[in-house]
């Protein structure tokens, strides 16, 4: 017998989740990533009164921060507004996100006794984000709220390097001269993504989404030697909530494949996001049949005007058809990263209004 929790509410018919699970939508579902905060006034009036940690641990900023974009655009998925080292923080890990810069690490784990020291989630420290999850699904109706964490890869970068970092010396250097110490931190980081995506699901989220934005920095083979079993760990581990797994990173065009593995063969639906460098019909060849793809519309095009993000959408549209006629489970309307801080939210707005017109 499952011991998972009753779903709190069961949406069929929204499109994100139709197409998720290979299913008709109604329309092509559109919602995107960073959609919460960054090119919105309203955000930005919030964010001047909190630091960035401040707002991702108080549950009624979570939420209404969340709403906003569903508020303003009418997207057809909501993403919880977190970040992903928030499970970090939550662990006792000393960071902070410094404007401008991104997270900073106060000590970077660099050996084998920095990994021992690690400690797994403290659950109580993340309450405000379950308590967000609850306050949103009774707030959001019949759109879907979307949970995320970031992969197991992409938490290790800023931990070894000790923040962002372009060439990820330190890491690949950790991950292919020390391998026994690295699988050690991989474990840790697998466990602490596992049991922040569970508090989500358990609080009612309706989908989930995993971030490896540096996994492009890696090789193929490093990918599948070093990184691969790690991130399919996380979702295995969570199929069974049989909720939509999305998997994304950034200039992962010849990792799709191998993401794919690690989405997918579970009786969850199972998504990959494609970034804009990768058409959505070679996306789909990529991954295989039976997967979803989201994207993926670069982010840019939406600072060149109306006519030309008009013509761009028209184009990832087609894409996206042509992506399921060539074996692909659905398609979702999305950007092939996140909303730029520059973008002005009325042509978003228009965006998603054309996007349900076709």
């Amino acid at each position: 017998m499952s011991t998972l929790p009753e779903r709190k509410r069961q949406l069929p018919e929204a499109p994100y989740l139709a197409a998720a699970a290979g299913r008709k939508p109604s329309r092509v579902p559109v919602w995107f990533m960073r959609q919460a905060g960054r090119s919105l006034p309203e955000y930005r009036e919030l964010r001047a009164k909190n630091t960035m940690m401040q707002a991702c641990f108080d549950p009624a900023l979570i939420c209404e921060i969340t709403l906003q974009p569903v508020r303003r655009h009418g997207v057809d998925a909501a993403i919880l507004f977190s970040d992903i080292v928030v499970p970090m923080r939550a662990a006792g890990i000393g960071l902070d996100i410094v404007p401008d810069v991104g997270p900073v690490i106060d000590h970077p784990v660099r050996t084998a006794a920095d990994v021992e020291a690690l400690k797994g989630l403290e659950l109580q420290r993340v309450s405000a984000v379950s308590d967000a999850v609850e306050l949103l699904v009774s707030e959001l109706g019949e759109v879907p709220l979307i949970g995320f964490a970031g992969a197991p890869f992409t938490l290790a970068s800023y931990l070894v390097e000790g923040g962002p970092s372009k060439l990820h010396e330190r890491t690949k250097a950790m991950m292919l001269g020390d391998p026994q110490t690295w699988n050690a931190l991989m474990d840790v980081l697998t466990d602490l993504t596992i049991a922040f995506l569970k508090l989500q699901l358990d609080a009612g989220v309706d989908a989930i989404q995993v971030f490896d934005s540096w996994a492009g920095t890696l090789s193929l083979a490093d990918y599948r030697t070093h990184v691969l079993a790690h991130s399919r760990r996380v979702f295995t581990a969570l199929a069974d909530y049989g909720v939509p797994m999305t998997h994304f990173g950034v200039g992962t065009a010849e990792l799709l494949g191998a993401m794919g593995e690690a989405v997918a063969g579970h009786h969850a639906p199972a998504v990959v996001g494609v970034d804009w460098r990768t058409s959505l019909a070679d996306a789909a060849s990529r991954v295989g049949p039976g997967i979803a793809l989201q994207g993926n519309l670069d982010p840019v095009v939406l600072l060149a005007g109306w006519p030309v993000v008009e013509r761009a959408a028209r184009a990832v549209v087609d894409d996206g058809r042509l992506a399921v006629d060539v074996g692909a489970a659905g398609h979702i309307f999305n950007l092939g990263h996140g909303v730029l801080p520059a973008t002005d939210p009325a042509l978003l707005t228009d965006l998603v209004a054309l996007v349900h017109s076709l």
